[in-house]
């Protein structure tokens, strides 16, 4: 996977995050099964833990659902947004970025989009990494 990006949908936002097949070449192996956690650093250097899993019968499309909703909440992502995976295949060990990006608008029209810079993970307190 070079890069994938998606606009958000209300599923993407509430339930799960619906990935395209062509990403099967770039996630970690399943061995045979249809689970499998994905990690991928934001760009504040919080990694992220996913659950990535595909259906055991059909169509077997990947879909991130554990952690995923965590991700949305910390970026406060709204549909119309957009997020970004890439491989970044330049360091020793190779790994997934993530990236989340707003909307920007001027006058109503869709100006383009620029990357949220939440707070990592790291700096929320305890008792609010519970509400996640």
């Amino acid at each position: 996977m070079a890069e994938f990006s998606k606009l958000l949908t209300n599923t993407d936002i509430q339930k799960k995050l619906s990935l395209p097949t062509e990403l099967f070449k770039s996630l970690p192996s399943f061995n045979g099964g249809h689970v499998q956690d994905l990690q991928a650093m934001d760009e504040s250097g919080f990694v992220w833990t996913f659950k990535c899993s595909t259906r055991k019968k059909g169509h077997p499309k990947p879909v991130l659902s554990k952690g995923w909703l965590a991700f949305v909440r910390n970026k406060k992502l709204k549909v119309g947004d957009k997020i970004k995976f890439s491989l970044n295949q330049t360091a020793a060990t190779p790994f997934h970025r993530v990236r989340a990006e707003k909307e920007v608008k001027i006058f109503r029209a869709i100006f383009g989009y620029s990357p949220i810079i939440a707070p990592s993970m790291k700096s929320i307190s305890w008792k609010a990494a519970l509400l996640y």
